[in-house]
């Protein structure tokens, strides 16, 4: 079954939706306009049922098949919020809102699976309930846990759960997957050294924090290079140095580090967490100073499920002829989170030669729409297939 007639009759419809979501852009939890418009078109389709406010500001929509004899319930996901950065597309439809901007494709997202929702709800094609989940606050919000926290999965009897991200890079709907490990576990870290301040001229009369941080950004360095088996993967990254002081005669009193962590199992998570919080203790000591870390573990490794990767595989070959092996991916994506209370599986759908995510230049492609929606409608008919 390839690419059904019905999204490439459906694409302007689609698009329209997409680049008005994009001229709109709504970061972390405050996608109000973007529920509010997900709900009311939800309701327009036709679902069964359409609840807002799941997850602070996520919106959950109910579609039941022509039958219901099958007992099966597959929950679909997609993001809504954009990300803190300035556009620089220059696109007509681009964002309205300075500092605001649909940089990860999450507008086409949202679209496609509103596509998606409203093929589902005029064709009834399946036996059984799809529950379409609009999730707020995937940037770092953790989204996708307050939706669980909030109960959705039991609420809904989900089953079964799939989530899709565009691709930079890879042809215009084609599509890649992996079972098992496939995103990163995604830690943040903060850093306190405490020294003794004072005058640039008179170092032996201080304890010099600005040397003592210095030596720990390049310490730590060694927790993958010297501390991890060389076959797992982990990335220590300090991506902000700020000391308390900045006079050019001053030794500052404290440095603040700020850092991120990106590993694929959990025994490697132990590991950097543990191995962070000793290099600090013993640099700050060496020279004389204090270390205080702030370790936080945000979202966990995403893992696609052996069963449910193969068939999103053979549906993704379905549409598109052809599904590749992904890459491991070091970035995070809180889909975890419902990965974690339900098996599923997450795909990639090619974007075409974009710019990067989280570029002020990249732009979703419309032109994999058909594909996007086609590979939603067939999870959902090819798994809960009707009489």
């Amino acid at each position: 079954m390839p690419i059904k007639n019905r999204f490439s009759e459906m694409q302007g419809e689609i698009t329209a939706w997409r680049r008005d979501i994009h001229e709109n852009p709504e970061i972390l939890f405050d996608t109000h306009r973007t529920s509010a418009l997900v709900a009311e078109k939800l309701r327009d389709f036709g679902c069964d049922e359409v609840v807002e406010g799941i997850g602070r500001t996520g919106v959950v929509g109910v579609i039941r098949g022509k039958a219901q004899g099958s007992g099966k319930v597959i929950g679909l996901r997609a993001d809504m919020d954009a990300l803190p950065i300035h556009e620089q597309t220059g696109l007509d439809y681009a964002s309205k809102t300075d500092g605001a901007m649909h940089a990860c494709g999450h507008d086409g997202h949202t679209a496609m699976l509103l596509g998606a929702a409203k093929y589902l709800s005029e064709t009834r094609n399946f036996d059984g309930t799809v529950v379409v989940i609009f999730q707020p606050a995937e940037e770092g919000g953790g989204g996708g846990k307050e939706m669980c926290d909030d109960g959705m999965m039991d609420r809904w009897g989900i089953q079964e759960v799939y989530g899709m991200h565009n691709w930079p890079g890879r042809p215009v709907g084609s599509f890649a997957i992996r079972p098992g490990a496939f995103f990163a576990a995604t830690d943040v870290f903060e850093i306190g050294f405490e020294g003794l301040g004072g005058h640039a001229a008179k170092p032996q009369e201080t304890v010099d924090t600005t040397v003592m941080a210095a030596q720990a950004v390049l310490a730590l360095q060694t927790i993958a290079s010297r501390n991890a088996d060389p076959v797992d993967q982990v990335v220590v990254s300090v991506t902000s140095f700020e000391t308390s002081s900045t006079a050019f005669n001053v030794i500052p009193q404290r440095v603040t580090l700020k850092g991120t962590v990106r590993t694929m199992s959990p025994a490697m998570r132990d590991l950097a967490e543990k191995r962070i919080g000793e290099i600090c203790a013993g640099v700050a000591q060496t020279f004389g100073g204090t270390a205080a870390v702030d370790y936080v573990r945000n979202y966990p490794v995403m893992v696609n499920s052996e069963a449910q990767t193969e068939f999103a595989a053979e549906v993704a070959r379905s549409v598109s002829g052809a599904c590749d092996d992904a890459p491991l991916v070091m970035g995070g994506e809180d889909f975890a989170f419902m990965l974690e209370e339900r098996p599923g599986a997450y795909i990639l759908v090619g974007n075409g030669d974009t710019a990067a995510v989280h570029h002020p230049e990249y732009n979703f492609n419309d032109d994999a729409i058909p594909a996007g929606c086609s590979w939603w409608a067939e999870i959902v008919e090819q798994r809960m297939p009707a009489a």
